[in-house]
Order: structure tokens, then C-alpha cells, then sequence
């Protein structure tokens, strides 16, 4: 029997196996332009419904559109915009405006109310008389199961969230402080996912997932228009700034999905370069995209990232479907791009504004970072075309989830490249 110390040594010398041998790889895509199937379902319009729901929850405010002038200066481009999340409804994430938006349009259709979603009509003594206590059940890496938990919690419903195993502590008790019934399960997370299918069934809740399959589509899809309200504050901060590359992190792909698609309506043909992220061990889409067989493919093996948020392994389809027909790149990329972005992010150039950022929060601006200023990568960064009349757009989808990591990382040197 191995003793502990053992262990220990095996698995840092599995992690540091697995450090060495990751690279960023570039796929350019073809997208089916064509095609354009489901993209009315972004539209403007809807974004602006969206949004107009959001403003009716308390605590509702844009969050800040970042120009990191001087960096951009530095780095030879014309422009570099980050949209912080961090301070998304006090919950530190994007998350809780698909999972908001969705919920109030579950609670709409119960009711039968024949309007546009509004939080005060679905918070009356009235609306909770005739709806009971309804149960909210969801699989989370963290920042949607928050989102989920806070979303029950502001409406007066019960919320259960599972979590995949090496989920962090404080992620989990920052969802049990909004009232959830919360646990972490001892499997990945799309095994976790189909835990919580059963569960909701089992005691009559409702499953509200941000990815789809097959007979499961209409809840993801009203998550994902959720996160609409994303591009319109991006456009309406961004003024007359066109973006050149828009680069957007995916898991499942439903945030990437949504905000791509957006984009393509508001722009048309003056539509940035759009850019998929994953990290190389959880890099569905990619391998999705690799294959070009039409089929969904999973990643092959057991997920691992730093980047938590980012470690799915399956693709939601309806996400799919729509970055099938608009993505030009999709990148798969190791954990120290991500924890270079939190660093420079967190230590700006003199005058640039500090962005609080985590592992899957940084990982498109640390890509971006990273091409632009490592000789080495030079190839990579003509292939998708940056220079410098270059508009780059990145979205921080979280602050510091996870503050131990985050110290390692920034303080301490963890990942460095």
C-alpha cells in the first residue's frame, strides 16, 4: 500500500505531467454563416426585454466596461476592454443573470400572467399564494448555482445545488449563505448534472440547467437569452468603438453562445473576430469543432483546469447550434494563460484601472495579454489577426470565487508560465 507522502508526490508529478505537456492550440473555424438559424432569438429587441426584467430586481446596475488604455498603448494595440462582472447583484459573477431571467419567466408562464416578466408582480403575497414553495434544483461549478440559490432566495422559493467533486469549500458555502441545500458530489460535473435531472424529478422541483440535450432545451435557452443583458450594456458603454475581436470563455458555451450571437445581430457584417476559449482539459468545443462531423463530442478523460467554471466536458447544444454558424476561432489553452491574466490584471499599468479577476474570469484576457506580448506566441497572434489597429473585448465573468487560489496565484506565483 502506498503511504500518503506517496500519493501526494504522484499526483503533483500527474499535475506537473499535465502542466508540461499542454500548449495553446488555435483552430480557425468556418462558420456556417449561411445558415443562421435560432439568432433571432439574440436580437436587440430581446436583449432590451431582458434587460428590462433585470432592472426590475433590486440591486440591479451595469457593470463597468474597463479601458485599459495605457495597456493597450503598451501592448501595440488601439484598444482593450474588460467588462468586470465582479459586481454583478453583490454575487461576484455573471451567472445570476441567466438564472434570474429564467426563473422569472418559469414563474411568469405559471401564473399565466400574459405579460413581460416583472420581479414585484412575482414577489406579491398574491403570486406566492398561488405558486406555493417551489423548489429550484441545479449542477454547478460554483457562480450558477449561486445565481440559482440567490435568484429562489429573492422570488421566497427553496433551491437545491449539487457540485462536482474538487469543488472549492468557499464555493460551496457561499451558496449554503443564500439558503440552498447544497452539496459536493463525488463525480465530475456532467455526471453531477444528471444527479440533479433525477433529483428535481424525484421531488417534484425544477431542474434549471444552463445546458441542453436532447428533450431538454426550453430552460437553457431562456438562461442563455438571460445573458443578453451582458452584450447590450457592453454596446451601449462601447458607444461608437467598433470591437475587432470579441474573446469569449466557454464551458458548456451558453454565455459565449449568446453574447456571439447578439453580436453578430447588432453588428452584421462589422462583426468582430469571435473567439472561443477552453482550457486543454476541459475542451469540448474545441474537439467539437476539430472533428467537423456534425456530431457533439465530449471531452475524452478525466476534467482539469484551475479554471472551474470552465470544466465541462459535454457542449450544450443549443449553444453549439449557434456557435456552429458564427465562431471563427475556438482556442484550447493551459491553466498559466488564465493565471497571467489575473496577475496583469490585478497589477495594471500605471494609470489602468485594477480588475479583480478569477481562474475562468481571466482566462480571455490573459490569452489576449499573452499573445499580444510573448515573442513566442507571435504566430498564433497574426493567425487571428491581432495588430494594432486592434479593438479587443474580454469578459471577467468573475471576481476572486475562490481567495485561497486567487493568493496563490497572484501573491504566491502558482502557474506561471
Amino acid at each position: 500500500m502506498l503511504k500518503s507522502s506517496q500519493i501526494v508526490n504522484l499526483r503533483a508529478n500527474r499535475e506537473k505531467e499535465l502542466f508540461m505537456n499542454e500548449q495553446i492550440k488555435v483552430l480557425a473555424y468556418q462558420p456556417k454563416y449561411s445558415e443562421r438559424k435560432g439568432f433571432e432569438l439574440f436580437s436587440e429587441n430581446q436583449a432590451k426585454k431582458v434587460r428590462a426584467y433585470h432592472q426590475t430586481i433590486p440591486g440591479y446596475e451595469p457593470t463597468p466596461l474597463i479601458n485599459l488604455e495605457n495597456l493597450s498603448s503598451k501592448l501595440g494595440v488601439k484598444g482593450i476592454y474588460v467588462k468586470d462582472e465582479s459586481f454583478r447583484f453583490g454575487l461576484n459573477a455573471f451567472k445570476s443573470l441567466g438564472s434570474s431571467y429564467c426563473m422569472g419567466e418559469l414563474l411568469t408562464e405559471k401564473l399565466d400572467l400574459n405579460t413581460a416578466p416583472d420581479f414585484s408582480r412575482l414577489t406579491t403575497k398574491e403570486a406566492r399564494e398561488a405558486l406555493g414553495e417551489m423548489t429550484f434544483v441545479t449542477a454547478t461549478d460554483g457562480n450558477h448555482g449561486r445565481g440559482v440559490a440567490w435568484s429562489a432566495k429573492m422570488l421566497g422559493h427553496k433551491s437545491i445545488v449539487l457540485m462536482p467533486k474538487g469543488t472549492a469549500a468557499e464555493r460551496l458555502e457561499n451558496i449554503r449563505k443564500l439558503g440552498a441545500d447544497a452539496w459536493i458530489t463525488d463525480v465530475e460535473y456532467d455526471a453531477t448534472v444528471q444527479m440533479a435531472a433525477k433529483l428535481a424529478e424525484e421531488r417534484g422541483g425544477v431542474l434549471v440547467q444552463d445546458t441542453a440535450w436532447a428533450g431538454y432545451e426550453s430552460v437553457p435557452l431562456k438562461i442563455m437569452q438571460g445573458y443578453l443583458t451582458l452584450g447590450l450594456e457592453i454596446v451601449e458603454a462601447l458607444k461608437d468603438t467598433k470591437p475587432t475581436h470579441l474573446f469569449l470563455q466557454a464551458g458548456v458555451g451558453s454565455m459565449a453562445a449568446a453574447v456571439a450571437a447578439f453580436f453578430v445581430n447588432y453588428y452584421g457584417k462589422e462583426c468582430p473576430k469571435i473567439i472561443i476559449v477552453e482550457p486543454n482539459g476541459a475542451d469540448c468545443l474545441y474537439k467539437t469543432a476539430e472533428a467537423a462531423d456534425g456530431a457533439i463530442h465530449a471531452y475524452d478523460g478525466e476534467l482539469h483546469s484551475i479554471m472551474a467554471g470552465l470544466c465541462c466536458g459535454i457542449p450544450c447544444t443549443v449553444a453549439w447550434d449557434l456557435l456552429d454558424q458564427c465562431a471563427d476561432f475556438f482556442v484550447s489553452m493551459p491553466d498559466w494563460v488564465a493565471a497571467d491574466g489575473m496577475r496583469i490584471l490585478g497589477a495594471p499599468v500605471l494609470g489602468d484601472t485594477r480588475i479583480i479577476s478569477g481562474e475562468s474570469g481571466a482566462s480571455c484576457f490573459g490569452l489576449a495579454a499573452d499573445l499580444l506580448r510573448k515573442p513566442e506566441l507571435s504566430v498564433l497572434k497574426d493567425k487571428v489577426g491581432l495588430g494594432e489597429n486592434s479593438v479587443i473585448l474580454c469578459l471577467s465573468t468573475e471576481g476572486a470565487t475562490d481567495r485561497e487560489n486567487y493568493r496563490k496565484i497572484v501573491w504566491e506565483g502558482a502557474f506561471a508560465s
